[in-house]
């Protein structure tokens, strides 16, 4: 990530009205797909970015109003020196402020894309959840939490549509599946937009890491985003919200929901 983002000062937005749009959206969902059952065990998965912060504070309150247990993970990929370990720094700070156990678990990405012939993103994400999974085995935790908001599940949409895809793949990224037995790969961050989970940073006065690589356009994912759905939107604003609710009638027609 490397750049370091620190809010200057909280949004002006009011408080009752940040609760109306931001947080009953994030507790509504949760109560609808049962996320966070009372007593359950959960591993964030935290790297830095706006999406994980988020996620990590929203799951820090969470844990004292359900009785959860909650650690942070930090998956270091080893790809970007100096900055990656900026980056683990970062999470273990963020730990200690929000009063949770932080650990860093290393992904080998080179290893893995040289041994499959698999790109860097893609082996990245097998690797990353390999280790998370391996994570939640070892600490027993029964859950594995992600940052994925709605905004990506756009973007997820749009990836399948481009490469081409089964109904199933239409529907997206789940709520909820089996990451590996026994541990369940949760999203609570998913009916919030980016510019929502910006607003929700900025109203807790909390700080995070960018990826230069996220404005890498190499990366398909980063085309789709940066150029992609800017156009979309610019033509029939909405579109992410319609995309997303698209997936969520598949996910149900599909029995994924």
């Amino acid at each position: 990530m490397g750049i370091r983002h620190r809010p200057r000062r909280r949004a002006s937005l009011k408080r009752k009205e940040f609760a109306a749009r931001v947080w009953s959206k994030l507790a509504a969902f949760e109560a609808a797909h049962r996320l966070l059952t009372p007593e359950r065990r959960v591993l964030a998965a935290v790297s830095g970015g706006p999406d994980s912060v988020c996620l990590a504070h929203w799951l820090s309150v969470q844990a004292r109003k359900k009785s959860l247990t909650v650690a942070l993970v930090h998956v270091h990929h080893g790809l970007r020196g100096r900055a990656a370990d900026g980056d683990a720094r970062f999470v273990k700070a963020l730990g200690d402020r929000l009063g949770l156990p932080v650990s860093v678990v290393r992904a080998p990405v080179r290893a893995l894309a040289a041994k499959r012939g698999l790109g860097l993103e893609e082996a990245g994400r097998k690797a990353r959840y390999r280790a998370l999974g391996a994570r939640a085995r070892h600490g027993r935790f029964t859950a594995v939490a992600t940052g994925h908001q709605l905004d990506d599940q756009a973007e997820t949409v749009l990836l399948h549509l481009l490469r081409g895809t089964s109904l199933e793949g239409l529907g997206g990224i789940a709520p909820r599946r089996e990451l590996i037995p026994g541990v369940e790969l949760i999203r609570p961050l998913l009916p919030l937009t980016r510019a929502e989970v910006l607003l929700y940073l900025k109203m807790h006065g909390l700080d995070w890491r960018e990826d230069a690589s996220n404005r890498d356009p190499k990366f398909t994912r980063n085309w789709v985003r940066r150029e992609v759905l800017p156009l979309l939107e610019k033509r029939a604003p909405g579109v992410k919200e319609r995309l997303a609710r698209m997936a969520a009638k598949v996910r149900v027609a599909t029995g994924r929901d």
